[in-house]
């Protein structure tokens, strides 16, 4: 038992294409097509999926339905084993007919029942095509391209069957199985697409077979946690335990993306393992695998090589932005850039070529909700939707993001500013997308940036309090900027996200340290002191010096992704700043609990992050930027011999709640770094240069034992350190050589 998505059947002009899922939901993609007979013969499959009855339909129309899902194929038609087609009334079986607007409608086929050697692809009498223009042609097929068409779909069975065996051989589940029990699984196997975002089977149902991905990607849910689970891929089987166990499916499995499959019902399993001993071992192992591998590992998204870029409008350069985007790629891995003009006859075996051949992929979709728009957007891990920063909001093409969020894909938006970041541009648009992140691309170098956020090859840093130690973080930022480390990702509490935040403005070493010494050496920021109510300083200070430096800028509008965290006091959690003012935000984070008074917001109560989290590292890691390299200058507390003041008792007090999550939060970093900072006091605002300098001699010794850091540039060799008594001998020998 075995059906397909039919190969194009052509002889001159008159072609078949193949089948392309629109994907949009059972109510778009059901379909009309007009046969020129008045008799149709079929059967109509069950809704449980389990057996046939035969059916019977007359008239000038059958209703054909595209839908994957057993609720959404009520009437959805199959051949009569080898009477595929009957050549006097040109009866065409199973014909589900599928929308790839607005270049063609296409066909899938299906068959259920008789052997593998007739032929299961129905035969469409009729073609319709959308040009481009948009007139409609109609290519009917008649005598002899009937027969030639027939005979093509039989010659393809042996070649459907072969394919299906090479599938089962690659399969790295069922090796060990014997040659024979993969032929018997392949003759009763049946072959199907499943469109992206498509369920193939729910939590609870009843298992019917065992899957084989041949191409795409499925993701696992479960009840029991939100989002994803797992990825199934390529050559990997599903729902095994199911038939194992005779239970019912203790997951939800969705199509990732425009997906092939095969499945191996229950009633060719049970007769394959009572013949095969190797074949039941094999998908005993796997389910034994499988739930080791859940019990121990907590499931990371993989990296993403298949990109789609949407345009907004044709106000964009969508070519330029495309090109670029490619180039940046095309230095980590071969990449193909691929048009609608190039794509839009092709079946989702094409396109997973296409993908498999390269390391990434970059699908350039139209600004209209069109069948390409879609098609792309079903075959993308990431959905980068760009848009002119300077220009007005215009509504992005219905239901792409939505079915992009339903089946796990991630959605970012790109900003292109001309000349600068226009200021307060970047609210309008995210309040128009449900963006998980956002870039700015101001000049080309931001293109290296966007692209290693993108695949998950980027560079979080995240900066923790400390006081007047958090003055390291200067150091240790000049050190990273000379090993050729980017930074594409900021973050921090307290100090940290002070420092954080001039990186992410796009401040040079120089300008960062002109404006902290300003605002922290040549004036203390802690001496407004009033009378206790609330704190032992008014806070003022802090505020206008913050206001100084940052001025009116966003979180939102910063030049580098970015984030601060506050502890929320009414509702006893950390509270993320993602967007907002900087300088408001950093007040939150900087608000001492008794030295500064909190920061009255929305969300709650809040005062310096570093009462809950000091070093924010899992915050980051949740962003996913690839590389997270965290920055610890609070970690030694030790008062030692000299006496203590009040300030210094409160801000202990204040990341003392911090220090159980702290090792965690270490474990967590890619890199961690610890300058050695025990003789700098947390408010010696006066060591500023001395911390400084002691970031920057640690970190560049620590990054010379790091060679696979992230780096833009490879490192320097390091300089051979010479030994002196070789040295002088050395020398000796060359003198007495010249002396003759």
């Amino acid at each position: 038992m075995f059906f397909r998505p039919a190969d194009a059947v052509a002889h001159g002009h008159n072609v078949i294409v193949p089948a392309v899922h629109d994907g949009g939901g059972s109510g778009d993609i059901l379909r009309r097509i007009l046969f020129q007979t008045r008799h149709i013969e079929g059967r109509r499959q069950q809704k449980q999926g389990r057996g046939l009855e035969a059916a019977r339909r007359s008239g000038g129309y059958m209703t054909a339905h595209a839908g994957t899902h057993e609720h959404d194929r009520p009437g959805e038609f199959t051949a009569h084993g080898k009477e595929f087609f009957h050549p006097l009334r040109r009866v065409v079986h199973a014909a589900i007919i599928h929308r790839f607007h607005p270049q063609s409608e296409v066909a899938d086929h299906r068959r259920h029942g008789g052997d593998f050697g007739s032929p299961g692809a129905a035969l469409l009498a009729m073609r319709k095509h959308h040009c481009i223009d948009g007139s409609t042609q109609e290519t009917h097929l008649r005598g002899r391209y009937r027969r030639m068409a027939l005979e093509e779909e039989q010659s393809n069975a042996t070649h459907e069957m072969q394919r299906a065996i090479d599938w089962l051989r690659d399969c790295a589940d069922l090796a060990g199985v014997d040659p024979q029990a993969l032929e018997s699984l392949a003759a009763g196997a049946v072959h199907f697409s499943l469109p992206a975002g498509h369920l193939l089977f729910e939590a609870g149902s009843a298992p019917d077979g065992v899957y084989l991905l041949a191409s795409g990607r499925l993701g696992v849910k479960t009840q029991l946690k939100s989002g994803l689970t797992a990825e199934i891929d390529r050559g990997e089987l599903v729902g095994e335990a199911g038939w194992l166990l005779d239970t019912p499916r203790s997951a939800t499995v969705v199509a990732l993306r425009d997906s092939e499959l095969l499945l191996i019902p229950n009633t060719e399993l049970d007769r394959i393992a009572a013949r095969s001993t190797h074949f039941s071992l094999a998908l005993a192992r796997l389910c034994a695998r499988r739930l080791r591998h859940s019990n121990r590992q907590e499931y990371r998204p993989k990296r993403a090589h298949i990109f789609t870029l949407v345009p907004s409008s044709v106000e964009l350069d969508v070519a330029d932005l495309a090109t670029r985007l490619v180039d940046e790629l095309s230095k980590s891995g071969r990449t193909e850039l691929v048009w609608d003009a190039r794509a839009t006859t092709h079946t989702a075996t094409w396109f997973n070529r296409i993908e498999e051949v390269n390391d990434y992929v970059v699908y350039v979709a139209n600004w209209a909700a069109s069948g390409w728009t879609r098609q792309c957007c079903r075959q993308a891990d990431v959905i980068l939707m760009a848009a002119p920063a300077g220009g007005s909001v215009i509504p992005w093409p219905a239901g792409i993001v939505e079915a992009a969020v339903a089946r796990g894909a991630r959605v970012e938006l790109a900003l292109v500013h001309q000349g600068s970041i226009v200021p307060g541009s970047s609210a309008a648009w995210l309040k128009s997308l449900p963006a998980t992140l956002h870039h700015h691309i101001v000049e080309p170098a931001d293109f290296g940036r966007v692209t290693r956020l993108l695949t998950r090859r980027g560079v979080g840093l995240v900066l923790s309090g400390g006081g007047a130690r958090g003055f390291a973080h200067l150091g240790i930022i000049r050190a990273l900027r000379e090993a050729q480390v980017p930074i594409d990702f900021l973050g921090g509490a307290s100090i940290g996200a002070i420092i954080a935040a001039g990186v992410a403005m796009g401040w040079s070493d120089e300008e960062m340290q002109l404006r902290y010494r300003r605002s922290f050496v040549e004036t203390n920021p802690v001496n407004d002191y009033t009378f206790p109510f609330l704190a032992l300083t008014r806070g003022k200070k802090v505020s206008r010096l913050l206001e100084r430096e940052y001025g009116g800028a966003l979180i939102e509008d910063l030049r580098c992704p970015y984030f601060c965290v506050s502890a929320n006091l009414t509702k006893g959690r950390l509270f993320e700043h993602r967007s907002g003012s900087v300088a408001h935000a950093l007040r939150a984070s900087v608000a001492i609990p008794g030295v500064m008074p909190p920061v009255f917001h929305d969300e709650g109560v809040l005062v310096d992050g570093a009462a809950i989290n000091n070093l924010p590292v899992d915050v980051m890691q949740g962003h996913a930027p690839g590389f997270v390299i965290g920055c610890d200058v609070g970690a030694d507390r030790n008062f030692g011999e000299r006496r203590v003041n009040i300030f210094e008792v409160l801000m202990h007090a204040g990341m003392i709640n911090s220090t159980a999550s702290e090792r965690v939060q270490r474990e967590l970093a890619d890199v961690l770094l610890k300058p050695p900072l025990a003789n700098v006091d947390l408010l010696n605002w006066q060591a500023f240069d001395r911390a400084i300098q002691a970031g920057y001699d640690y970190a560049r010794m620590a990054l010379d034992e790091l060679p696979n850091l992230p780096r833009t540039a490879p490192p320097a060799a390091p300089t051979p350190k010479s030994n002196s008594a070789v040295a002088e001998l050395e020398r000796r020998i060359a003198a007495t050589i010249a002396a003759g």
